[in-house]
């Protein structure tokens, strides 16, 4: 960095113009977004990852391509250019790693740090053999001169490192990056990339032998970031309180905590550190939950998504030069490091996941995705070359070019291998009968407005099971678009109200939702991502199925089209939510809950340091939404604020012949219905045996039945125990023609709920109990083609 100011210096001093170099570089940056943006257009059927396009349109606009006329190298590639690219380079890597850090599952990270280290440290060190057996012949066929000990350092730099933006935004892009795997391959190459970050600072400070000073550095280096963490803590916090009737941050506000970041990334670069992982560090250490950290995501994402990454990984592109590769020595220089890379990467990253006992597959693909580079491995050999630790051209031009045609390589082979495993990193539905509750869920809720909001946070704070049980929570805010306003509305526009109209989309609703979430993170300690889909009722289901799908949803809970009034009756509201709930009952990748809120909080079902206990039941009638809905609640029974009873429904014909669960005695306090088909009748013993085994008997959940002779009986049973629960969770359909439901009502208001959500949300149950409808996954039903969906 120092040598990168020097150089500026240098060039404003001299005869040179200032704003030569700025003109150039600007052309430089506007031509590689548009080349980026017409190669996305091209490639992107063939599922090529945004970033590998744009390196790939920086190479085109390198000396490897268009520069090679003349014209266009003179006005492009100038010599006292290049302190403003490393100068602009650090800018886009700060702001990029600080986002990152902002986005990363930092609790995630910390339940697989030993996995992630284990695959990080397997790939380094096997680079590092790799890359110190071939130091010597490099060094002599690029006839380079200096110290050996730099250059094989700066050849495991470029070897181990994996660039961690390049692996997130290409996880991102295949749509895989919620799975496992990416998970497991972004944790890894973060962990990477603090390694190489060390080297980097023994190569920056190779010169200064003294042990003190290093450790006086690193004590700076770990109190600088320390100090601009809890910074940041107080003021996100002052500054959310300030704003507390405001959407988001002002531009000023926003302004001043961006410049605390890069006040700090400077200071380190000052003292010969890299910058990279403290922003990073910073980013993740970041107050979540609040207007603070959701401004920056909204004002950050879409220029660094758009202008920043496609210029930053396109002036990675632009240097590289493969007409230097002529040279016979340097071409077999370059294909040694290109094998010494990918061999280093698979030897290691396999002897890890073998230990690990990673499937096979899966470590092939980790060993691709962590031999993707061009992020520290650049910032290394610019330093080594502006320092002279190894004074040869020769050296920098053919590591570059390795650098570069390695990602461009392996890039599109991670694409397509992605594509070839969909079976194991492909999203994957999720049976919640045979669903073991001690493993993540991953629930997206979504609300119309913020009445059901608080509904819908209890019912996640509900879900939360045991305290080490990984959840990941989602709500969704749907806004419908006015069929008069323009549908192509831009990334920043639908997520940003500053831009658009307060009444068409959100409102001040956004304000009270975002009120909403902020309490309850700050109550229970558990953070639920935002999402907002603006779009025309005709089209909202597919935002929803699209998003369940990319964030590998278990469960999507939607809104039921009926809001409470003040009376306690429930009153229509816009036809097209209950349109919407239709098409993604239909189409939703995996099993949806319909939602009916007569006032359920979140503070009553798991308030922070609250005693209060929710009383729950489960209504089983048999059928496979049922069986869904039961093992929805296996969760549910685990909290201890919760009170879960399962109240099973039989046929009078069955009494006394209670199959698939045996207990000491039997009350005439519940219902179930036992379904014609042989079949389901076994699977719903099964369910319900093994249900008891491990949660009635071992008392956790309560377990009662009562036999009813039809439909009137069931309806009888239901009001009679309407006052006592607040909630009622019950299968939508699947239970096929039970004498058990039939004539519960004379017709179905509301078929999306089945017959006995239908007549628990009628006027003729008049409860103040809210009630959850569950359907599972039907992959059948996802391939179906409505009319209305044309």
């Amino acid at each position: 960095m120092a040598a990168a100011t020097e150089q500026m210096a240098a060039a404003g001093s001299c005869n040179q113009e200032l704003f030569n170099p700025i003109i150039s570089m600007g052309w430089q940056y506007s031509l590689i977004l548009v080349i980026s943006h017409i190669l996305q257009i091209l490639l992107r059927p063939l599922g090529q990852a945004s970033p590998i396009v744009q390196i790939l349109a920086g190479f085109l606009m390198g000396p490897s391509g268009f520069s090679r006329i003349k014209a266009v190298e003179e006005f492009f590639i100038q010599s006292y250019n290049s302190g403003y690219y490393e100068f602009m380079a650090l800018i886009f890597r700060t702001i990029i790693m600080f986002l990152i850090g902002l986005e990363t599952d930092f609790p995630y990270l910390m339940r697989n740090i030993r996995p992630a280290s284990i695959i990080a440290c397997g790939s380094s060190l096997g680079c590092t053999v790799f890359a110190s057996a071939v130091t010597f012949l490099v060094f002599q066929e690029t006839a380079s001169h200096g110290s050996s000990f730099i250059m094989a350092l700066m050849i495991i730099i470029t070897l181990a490192n994996a660039a961690s933006p390049i692996v997130v935004r290409v996880a991102a892009d295949l749509k895989f990056g919620t799975s496992e795997t990416g998970k497991l391959a972004i944790s890894s190459s973060l962990i990477a990339d603090a390694y190489s970050v060390f080297l980097l600072f023994i190569l920056s400070e190779f010169k200064s032998t003294s042990i003190a000073k290093w450790i006086f550095f690193f004590f700076l280096y770990f109190l600088i970031v320390g100090v601009v963490i809890v910074i940041n803590m107080y003021l996100a916090n002052w500054l959310n309180r300030r704003n507390r009737n405001k959407k988001y941050l002002g531009n000023t506000e926003i302004f001043i905590l961006v410049a605390i970041l890069y006040i700090a990334a400077m200071a380190l670069e000052q003292l010969g550190f890299s910058s990279i992982i403290a922003s990073f560090l910073i980013g993740s250490m970041f107050p979540r939950g609040g207007k603070a950290a959701r401004t920056l995501l909204i004002k950050l994402t879409y220029p660094i998504h758009n202008f920043i990454f496609p210029i930053y990984f396109g002036n990675h592109g632009f240097r590289a030069n493969i007409t230097k590769l002529k040279n016979l020595r340097n071409f077999m220089v370059f294909s040694i490091l290109i094998l010494s890379s990918i061999g280093g990467k698979i030897v290691g990253t396999l002897a890890a996941c073998f230990h690990l006992k990673i499937p096979y597959r899966e470590g092939v693909l980790l060993s691709f995705m962590m031999n993707l580079k061009g992020h520290v491995d650049i910032l290394a050999l610019t330093i080594g070359l502006a320092n002279d630790l190894v004074s040869s051209q020769n050296f920098y031009d053919v590591m570059i070019a390795t650098i570069i045609v390695n990602t461009l390589i392996w890039g599109p082979i991670v694409a397509f291998m992605v594509r070839r495993e969909s079976d194991i990193i492909g999203y994957r539905q999720i049976y919640f009968e045979s669903h073991n509750p001690e493993t993540e869920l991953r629930i997206l809720t979504c609300v119309h407005s913020p009445r059901p909001v608080a509904t819908m946070l209890g019912l996640v704070a509900a879900s939360r099971g045991p305290r080490e049980v990984p959840i990941t929570p989602y709500l969704m805010h749907l806004v419908e678009l006015p069929g008069k306003k323009k549908t192509n509305l831009m990334y920043n526009q639908r997520e940003d109200d500053e831009l658009s109209d307060e009444d068409d989309y959100g409102g001040n609703d956004v304000v009270e939702i975002n009120d909403a979430m902020d309490m309850f993170t700050s109550e229970t300690g558990l953070l639920v991502q935002q999402i907002k889909a603006v779009s025309p009722f005709s089209r909202m289901h597919a935002d929803v199925c699209n998003t369940a799908e990319d964030i590998r949803a278990s469960i999507v809970v939607l809104p039921f089209h009926k809001h409470q009034r003040i009376d306690g009756k429930l009153e229509n509201g816009k036809q097209g939510i209950r349109t919407t709930n239709q098409k993604v009952l239909r189409h939703a990748p995996c099993s949806v809950a319909i939602l009916i809120d007569r006032g359920l909080t979140a503070g009553c079902l798991n308030p922070s340091g609250s005693d209060s206990l929710q009383h729950i039941a489960i209504l089983f009638f048999g059928g496979p939404d049922d069986r869904e809905a039961l093992g929805f609640s296996k969760r549910l029974g685990m909290d201890h604020h919760v009170n879960l009873t399962i109240i099973r429904f039989l046929p009078s014909s069955s009494r006394g012949q209670i199959s698939g669960v045996n207990i000491a005695h039997k009350t005439d306090d519940v219902l179930m219905a036992i379904p014609n088909d042989e079949v389901e009748k076994e699977t719903d013993g099964a369910i319900l045996a093994d249900f008891h085994s491990r949660y009635v008997a071992t008392g956790q959940v309560g377990y009662v039945e009562k036999v009813v002779e039809n439909g009137a009986d069931t309806a009888s049973a239901l009001r009679d125990m309407a006052e006592m629960y607040s909630l009622f969770i019950v299968g939508k359909d699947g239970r096929g023609h039970s004498i058990l439901t039939t004539g519960m009502s004379d017709w179905e208001e509301c078929p999306e709920l089945g017959k006995v959500g239908d007549f628990l949300a009628s006027p003729e149950f008049d409860i103040s109990g809210s009630v959850l409808v569950v359907q599972q996954y039907r992959p059948s039903k996802n391939d179906d083609n409505d009319d209305d969906d044309k």
